[in-house]
């Protein structure tokens, strides 16, 4: 049987999985501090990032008898947290607050921390407004940033930071996974191999 029914629901192991919750649990926290409860946004930022925790680890189980879901699920999670993306990129142009480039300080400085919770990510926002309040008038914001960015845009960034890296790491996952599959085939491949050995050893 494990030749049939491979390994399988490892999900929690993946590094796509572990980034993809804590967006999903920063997102949670954001929507209550800066979006309106009454807001269709609210519902639909949690939604595509609650969607993209649940369709890794959906495809991730489901992959033990299809692969062909498993890589569709994972790219469901991968179109939800693009969607998500672009909800974060809507918040910060619609209040004509910046979006930082990838090589601003500020997202530097979220990378070198590796946050792997909602408490760390806290405390990095924590640590950017200390720095920024110490700095006021020092060029804290470098790269066309000319003035202190407040809480919510300091959120957006560092979110959007770890979407292009959970895409990024999804997109990998995806092309691995179609890879194995044509390969070494799907279930339906593995069952047709072990009932031919069964067959021909009983004859």
């Amino acid at each position: 049987m494990s030749e049939l029914i491979q390994d399988h629901g490892g999900y929690r192991k993946l590094l796509g999985f572990q980034k993809a919750r804590l967006i999903y649990d920063i997102t949670v926290r954001f929507c209550e501090l800066y979006v309106s409860k009454h807001s269709r946004t609210t519902d639909q930022m949690v939604q595509a990032a609650r969607s993209g925790v649940q369709n890794i680890a959906e495809g991730s189980q489901a992959s033990a008898t299809s692969k062909k879901t498993e890589i569709k699920l994972t790219q469901v999670a991968r179109a939800s947290l693009e969607e998500l993306k672009l909800d974060y990129e809507d918040f910060l142009r619609q209040r004509d607050l910046p979006q930082l480039e990838p090589d601003n300080p500020i997202l530097v400085r979220l990378k070198k921390s590796r946050c792997d919770s909602l408490v760390e990510f806290q405390a990095w926002v924590r640590k950017e407004k200390a720095r920024q309040n110490t700095n006021q008038g020092n060029n804290y914001l470098t790269l066309s940033v000319p003035e202190s960015l407040p809480s919510s845009a300091i959120v957006a960034n560092g979110v959007l930071s770890l979407l292009n890296l959970t895409c990024y790491l999804l997109d990998k996952q995806v092309h691995r996974l179609a890879n194995d599959f044509l390969n070494d085939g799907g279930f339906s491949e593995r069952l047709y191999r072990e009932r031919s050995k069964k067959r021909d050893g009983n004859n």
